[in-house]
C-alpha cells in the first residue's frame, strides 16, 4: 500500500468516527500490505481521555501480533499528526513509518520525534520515519464539518483552529 492508500483508509475511519459524533480522527496500522488494525478516537463514546485513534489502532495491532518476531515493518497512518503520547507508543511498538494528514501545532509529536536522541542501549526505540501533509485538505474538511456540527465547546474550537491552518 502506498502512503496515499493508507491515508485514504485513515480518512475513511475518521468519517466513521464523525458519523458517531466523535472527533474525526482515524488511524490504521499496516503490515505487509494489509491493514491489521483500525480505530477512530472514542473519547465521547467511552467517556475517557486516553482513547486516541492511533493509540487504539496500535493497541489492537499489538494484541494481534503478540510478542514474537514480526514478518515485516509496521506502518501507521492517521489523519492528524500523532500527539506526544501516541508518538511514544509508536516508538515502543517499533512502528517504522508514520503518515499523517494534518499537523497538530498544539500537541503534535513530530518535532520532538525528529530530535529524539539515539541510545545504544535501546537501539529499537527510535522515532519512526515521518511523512506529513498527505490529504491535508480532506482532513481540514473533516475537522471543519465536526466544528460546525454541534454546540461550541473546547474540542470544536480546537477543530476549527485545525481546519483553518
Amino acid at each position: 500500500m502506498t502512503p496515499d492508500d493508507l491515508m485514504l483508509a485513515a480518512l475513511d475511519v475518521a468519517e466513521e468516527g464523525l458519523a458517531h459524533g466523535e472527533m474525526p480522527i482515524g488511524a490504521v496500522v499496516e503490515l505487509n500490505g494489509k491493514i491489521i488494525a483500525r480505530a477512530y478516537t472514542r473519547d465521547v463514546g467511552l467517556g475517557r481521555r486516553l482513547v486516541h485513534a492511533d493509540l487504539l489502532a496500535m493497541t489492537e495491532a499489538d494484541k494481534a501480533l503478540g510478542w514474537g518476531p514480526r514478518p515485516g515493518p509496521l506502518r501507521l497512518a492517521v489523519n492528524l499528526e500523532p500527539c506526544l503520547m501516541c508518538m511514544g507508543a509508536a516508538m515502543a511498538l517499533v512502528v517504522a513509518d508514520v503518515c499523517y494528514g494534518l499537523e497538530s501545532p498544539a500537541d503534535g509529536g513530530a518535532r520532538i520525534a525528529a530530535d529524539w536522541p539515539a541510545d545504544p542501549t535501546l537501539p529499537w526505540y527510535r522515532p519512526p520515519n515521518l511523512l506529513g501533509g498527505l490529504r491535508r485538505a480532506e482532513t481540514r474538511d473533516q475537522f471543519r464539518r465536526y466544528a460546525d456540527a454541534g454546540p461550541d465547546n473546547s474540542f470544536r474550537r480546537w477543530a476549527r483552529n485545525l481546519a483553518a491552518q
